[in-house]
């Protein structure tokens, strides 16, 4: 079983690079399972139905959220209908959408749980008492876990994957739209990743404009932010190989395309 896990797509900059590469690197991999963060893909805030889809047929069986899932009011339209779309299951109860989706492939389903940290980031229920909850749920139907945990801190994410080390297949991390490099595999067989990465512009400042977060630096004023339409393109990506039967991961392998590091197919 191999999943592939795209990060943070940003703005229209980020979709054209899933357009261009998803089905590239679904060629080359071979994943049984692609997922995607799309929390920022509309304009770098939240997300719309018709980028949704366009997702999916790109080639993506699930798409995760983060702490701007609500930024676009598109998503109330259509969340509670889409199969396949996985918000931060520590939203409090009544929030639209659901924490956990199950995917299946031939005889086998992944569960797919999206969860956001609370350490310099919005007061939320508690992650790591509502991983258990949703491991519980899971671990019911498939051993095949993959936990998408959208938070700041490093340690934060690094407690998650000791955490629920033996107990899912995968922890990944999001929201700090910068590839770390310490992908491996947790003793109790739980791939590890503090942060996957993001996909969109290159040339910006975690896919905003330079300039922009640049003067907020300088002066401490508000300034607008914007994604870049134009310029260079960047995806980031993990690999990850599990045993199907166990759900216990065997290999991770990180993905970085840009221009000083060109895919090859």
């Amino acid at each position: 079983m191999r999943i592939l896990f795209v990060g943070d797509v940003v703005g229209s900059p980020g979709r054209d690079m899933v357009q261009e590469y998803v089905p590239r690197l679904k060629e080359k991999y071979k994943p049984q399972i692609t997922i995607i963060n799309g929390e920022n893909a509309a304009a770098g805030r939240g997300i719309t139905e018709k980028i949704y889809r366009q997702f999916l047929e790109s080639g993506a069986q699930a798409v995760t959220l983060g702490n701007h899932s609500w930024d676009n009011r598109d998503i109330f339209e259509f969340i509670d209908e889409a199969k396949y779309l996985v918000r931060p299951g520590n939203f409090p109860e009544g929030t639209p959408g659901e924490g956990i989706k199950f995917i299946k492939y031939n005889q086998s389903e992944v569960a797919v749980i999206s969860l956001q940290g609370r350490t310099f980031m919005p007061p939320l229920d508690c992650p790591f008492m509502k991983a258990d909850e949703l491991v519980e749920i899971a671990r019911k139907r498939t051993d095949i876990i993959f936990v998408d945990f959208h938070a700041e801190a490093s340690s934060e994410k690094q407690a998650m994957g000791w955490y629920l080390d033996g107990r899912v297949s995968a922890v990944v991390g999001t929201h700090t739209h910068v590839q770390t490099s310490d992908d491996r595999i947790l003793p109790g067989g739980t791939a590890y990743l503090t942060d996957v990465g993001m996909t969109g512009p290159y040339d910006a400042i975690l896919g905003m404009g330079r300039e922009a977060v640049i003067t907020r630096f300088l002066t401490s004023m508000p300034v607008r932010f914007e994604v870049p339409s134009e310029g260079r393109k960047l995806l980031s990506a993990v690999i990850i190989d599990l045993d199907p039967k166990t759900g216990k991961a065997k290999k991770t392998e990180r993905i970085l395309i840009n221009d000083d590091h060109p895919f090859f197919s």
